[in-house]
C-alpha cells in the first residue's frame, strides 16, 4: 500500500444500510471512495453498539480498495487478531481507551494492519508525539465519538499541531465526524489527507440508486482539493 498525501475521502458504513453492508460498499466504491471507513463501537468506551470482526468479514469481499477499522472500543488488545484477521488494511486505537497504547500499536503492526491511533476532542496532540514512529495514521476526532451525524468540532489548531509534529514521516491524518463540504477545506488546509464522512456521503442515495453518493463524495474532495497545497 503505497503512501501519498493526496485528499481520500472514506465513507463510513455507519450511515450506511444496515441490511444492505456489501451492496453498499460496492456502490460508493464503484462512486469514487477511496477508503471504506468501519466505526466499530462497544457500548462502553462509547455510547452507542454497531459491529465486530464477524461484519468487517463478511463485508471484506466487497470492498476493493482499503478497509479504515477504527475501534471505538475498550480493551483494545484482545480483539487486534480478530479485526487483523477479518481483513483490517488499518486498526485505528484510541489512546484514552487503553493504558498501553505503545503496546497496542506494536500489537495492530505485529498482526500484519497499518497502526491507528485516534484522538477524541479533549486530548491534545502532544499526547501522541512519542508515539508517533509506532504510528501509520493519526485520527483526529472532530465530534465526540459515539454517534454518526453530530455538528463539527473545529479542531483545526490540533492538526496543524500534528502536521508539524509528524513532518515528513510516512503518517495519515484522518478527519472523523461532521465531515462535509463546508468543514473540509478546513481540515484539509490544516494538513489532513483522510476525510471520514458518514451522513455527507451517504445523503440522498441508495443501492438501487447510488449516483447521488458519487455527487456527495465528488462535492466533499472538490471543496478540500480547492485549498490543498
Amino acid at each position: 500500500m503505497s503512501f501519498d498525501r493526496n485528499i481520500k475521502i472514506a465513507p463510513s458504513i455507519l450511515a450506511a444500510d444496515f441490511a444492505n453492508f456489501g451492496a453498499e460498499c460496492q456502490a460508493i466504491e464503484a462512486q469514487g471512495a477511496d477508503w471504506v471507513h468501519v466505526d466499530v463501537m462497544d457500548g462502553h468506551f462509547v455510547p452507542n453498539i454497531s459491529f465486530g470482526p464477524a461484519t468487517c468479514a463478511a463485508i471484506r469481499p466487497h470492498i476493493k480498495t482499503v478497509m479504515d477499522v477504527h475501534l471505538m472500543i475498550s480493551p483494545v488488545d484482545p480483539y487486534i487478531e480478530a479485526f487483523a484477521q477479518a481483513g483490517a488494511d488499518f486498526i485505528t486505537a484510541h489512546i484514552e481507551a487503553t493504558p498501553h497504547t505503545h503496546r497496542t500499536l506494536q500489537a495492530i503492526r505485529g498482526s500484519g494492519a497499518k497502526a491507528g491511533v485516534a484522538l477524541n476532542p479533549g486530548t491534545p496532540a502532544d499526547a501522541i508525539e512519542h508515539l508517533l514512529d509506532l504510528t501509520d495514521l493519526v485520527c483526529v476526532m472532530t465530534v465526540n465519538p459515539g454517534f454518526g451525524g453530530q455538528k463539527f468540532i473545529d479542531m483545526t489548531s490540533k492538526i496543524r499541531r500534528l502536521r508539524d509534529m509528524i513532518g515528513d514521516r510516512p503518517i495519515h491524518i484522518e478527519i472523523d465526524g461532521g465531515v462535509d463540504p463546508k468543514t473540509a477545506p478546513l481540515v484539509a488546509q490544516a494538513g489532513a489527507d483522510v476525510l471520514v464522512a458518514g451522513s455527507a456521503a451517504f445523503r440522498g442515495g441508495s443501492v438501487s440508486n447510488p449516483a447521488p453518493y458519487g455527487e456527495n463524495i465528488r462535492q466533499i474532495r472538490a471543496a478540500a482539493e480547492g485549498v490543498w497545497v
